[in-house]
């Protein structure tokens, strides 16, 4: 069978949920397939990798090192993959290859044009990817809506990718939205007319059409949206607003996109949706509940913890229990009441970051979940912030910092390890993708992972100073687990309280709705016996 292609395309507006969309059907079509999810976006960024939360939501972290579209998230939970840095394309990886072929003389003299010339690279490059990985179906989603200048180029490829591997073999789904105004109390049609109007001037003509809204698309507004734009009514499908994304892969099935799609692409994959229902029931329906507050910098958006959000969603499918995230802006939190911010909290998270702003507030925090025995969770940054105050108001330190925080502190028990201090660019001084650890025996992190090395993803430049390891160990924090060849700390735990664990890196990212997170597991588990 030659490889199938599916195009997701979105309009009207952004954040319409694209990349669940494309997720969910690879969910519903992984039974028998094996699947390629690619994204494409618009922006001249080589990644997001030094773009701001603020601006693009959470930088996810692949197993090879590469910082891709938090899209990518969704991909690997839902189609239970390990993607590549390499299916992730910005137009900024684009016109960088562009330019590289140009200087090497690669277009024998002719004048280097967006068409044929980009257009072709785009399309080279998903087929480089089908070639290496062998996949049934290929799922391309494409950033941003249509009519953005950003995509076009992509537009472009992606209409004449028809021609290269056949009409029957590429499938093109196209998101809008349906909104039901206030007042008015009907669903209207008019934002998917135009965006599919704009999305045929550029030669694309959609197979399917997915409406978000609030309400299941009636009858009568299937019909009217497949009479205007070309489209078989039973090719309509509701994108229906809800709680939890884990529930659109349902809805999709009961609205019967698995058959469109088998029928279109000649392919036939029935989903099994047993497990998957049992996990959203558990979830709709606990039995416990318990609050964990989230002290970090970036919480007025969400989208910047997006796994660590998803991480707890899997432990309340297998704990039946609900999570209630307190989110605590720790900017401007030194001097901190705890009945504030902590009363009535059954664990504290303090998750990674850059910078010097909100981390004496996480210190702060991190010192009453110490005192206080409240379970404690720490990552990445909530490591090296749990270290500093271990070592400021346990061992004596006073002065203690990182020295990204603080360049001229007297105790650098945070640092950038002499190695990594000649690197220039950004991304090139930091420790990115899966590092092995091994766990020493006894420890709660071991009976956690109920093994002896583990590998978990990276993103942070600054490591546990060794030259403090034995000054801090001597006071009873306890190195849980160590690189290879013992030089950096893993993980950290405090054996005498109820759980205070931490990790350098981000387990939050290879959790699975199948596989929560050990240390989550632990945690979430903790704070139900609190």
């Amino acid at each position: 069978m030659p490889t199938k292609y599916i195009i997701v395309t979105g309009g009207v507006l952004s954040g319409l949920g694209k990349g669940i969309a494309a997720a969910s059907i690879g969910h519903l079509l992984s039974s028998r397939l094996k699947i390629i999810p690619i994204k494409c976006d618009g922006y001249l960024n080589v990644d997001p990798g030094t773009m701001n939360p603020f601006e693009h939501g959470e930088v996810f972290v692949l197993e090879d090192g590469g910082e891709v579209d938090m899209d990518f998230g969704h991909y690997e939970r839902f189609l239970g993959v390990n993607c590549k840095s390499k299916w992730n394309l910005t137009m900024g990886k684009v016109f960088d290859m562009v330019r590289q072929k140009e200087r090497r003389g690669d277009y024998l003299g002719k004048t280097v044009q967006y068409i044929p010339h980009v257009t072709d690279i785009i399309k080279q490059h998903i087929f480089e990817i089908a070639g290496e990985e062998h996949p049934d179906l290929v799922i391309v989603e494409i950033g941003g809506t249509v009519g953005d200048i950003e995509n076009e180029l992509f537009l472009e490829s992606m209409r004449q990718m028809k021609e290269d591997v056949g009409r029957e073999n590429i499938l093109y789904l196209h998101l809008t939205y349906v909104p039901i105004p206030y007042g008015v109390n009907e669903q209207k049609s008019k934002p998917t007319q135009q965006s599919v109007n704009l999305l045929k001037q550029r030669g694309i003509f959609p197979d399917i059409i997915i409406g978000r809204c609030s309400e299941f698309l009636t009858r009568e507004i299937k019909s009217k949206i497949a009479s205007f734009c070309d489209v078989h009514a039973n090719a309509v499908i509701t994108g229906l607003d809800v709680e939890d994304i884990y529930e659109i892969p349902l809805i999709f099935e009961q609205e019967g996109l698995p058959e469109i799609i088998h029928k279109k692409l000649h392919i036939y994959s029935p989903p099994d949706l047993r497990k998957w229902r049992q996990y959203i029931d558990n979830i709709r329906n606990p039995e416990y509940a318990v609050t964990v507050a989230m002290c970090g910098k970036y919480t007025k958006l969400e989208d910047s913890y997006a796994s660590i959000i998803e991480a707890f969603n899997h432990c309340s499918a297998h704990l039946r229990c609900k999570v209630n995230l307190r989110w605590v802006e720790t900017t401007g939190l030194e001097n901190l009441d705890e009945s504030d911010v902590l009363e009535g909290v059954d664990g504290i998270v303090v998750p990674g970051g850059f910078g010097v702003r909100g981390t004496e507030g996480k210190i702060e925090i991190i010192r009453m979940a110490r005192e206080r025995d409240i379970p404690f969770l720490g990552l990445c940054l909530g490591l090296q912030l749990a270290v500093i105050e271990f070592a400021r108001n346990v061992c004596g330190l006073k002065g203690a910092n990182s020295t990204e925080m603080d360049p001229d502190t007297p105790h650098p028990v945070i640092d950038i390890l002499p190695e990594q201090r000649t690197v220039k660019d950004k991304g090139g001084t930091m420790r990115l993708g899966a590092y092995p650890a091994v766990l020493q025996e006894g420890t709660l992190v071991r009976g956690l992972y109920d093994a002896v090395e583990v590998s978990e993803r990276h993103r942070h430049r600054y490591e546990v100073n060794p030259d403090y390891h034995q000054r801090i160990a001597e006071n009873g924090m306890v190195f849980s687990g160590m690189s290879r060849d013992g030089r950096l700390v893993e993980f950290i735990e405090l054996p005498q309280l109820r759980f205070f664990a931490a990790t350098q890196a981000h387990p939050e990212l290879t959790s699975r709705m199948e596989r929560p997170a050990p240390l989550f597991y632990g945690f979430v588990k903790a704070c139900m016996n609190r």
